[in-house]
């Protein structure tokens, strides 16, 4: 684990080459993998392959969704809100752990926050979101996760830049 944290970055230019069926059914089961509050599995993903869709999931905020311009495939996390407080959380964990998982089988990925982002001054990313993709009033979006071969290898953290001052013990 540590590994793929030491070399994972976020990816916002891919190339056109699809998601191989293989890893896509990886993608998923990890996903559906991930730990949830109280075993509530309250979320779910919406994989999205259609190009013309993924634009149009796009322009979900003025600034901050260029990851989605060249990828292949995008996933959007949301969640019931009815089943568990803990949405957001659940949500974040299966978010970065399709981050990790993608990136263990050679794929490279970003994040996209939707909860608390606007498209507009009168519509939120969420609201855009929910009226592209039909999706009910009664699910929270957290994020969408672009994914896709990486145009290029990014070279990870060097240890050298962490910031172990951030780190504390006992008490801050």
């Amino acid at each position: 684990m540590i590994d793929l944290l030491r070399t994972r970055r976020s990816v916002r230019k891919f190339t056109e080459q699809a998601v191989e069926p293989e890893l896509l059914e990886l993608l998923k089961e990890a996903v559906l993998r991930s730990p949830s509050s109280k075993n509530s599995n309250a979320c779910e993903f919406i994989f999205i392959d259609d190009q013309i869709l993924i634009e149009k999931l796009s322009h979900c905020r003025p600034s901050g969704a260029s990851a989605l311009d060249t990828a292949p495939l995008a996933v959007v996390v949301l969640s019931n809100e009815s089943k568990t407080g803990a949405w957001t959380e659940d949500c974040s964990i299966a978010s970065i752990l399709l981050q990790l998982t993608a990136h263990s089988i050679g794929l490279g990925s970003c994040w996209v926050q939707i909860r608390g982002r606007d498209y507009s001054e009168e519509k939120t990313s969420e609201t855009y979101l929910r009226e592209t993709l039909d999706i009910p009033e009664y699910f929270r979006i957290l994020s969408i996760v672009a994914i896709g071969h990486p145009q290029r290898i990014h070279e990870g953290k060097p240890f050298s830049d962490l910031d172990f001052s951030r780190i504390h013990s006992n008490r801050l």
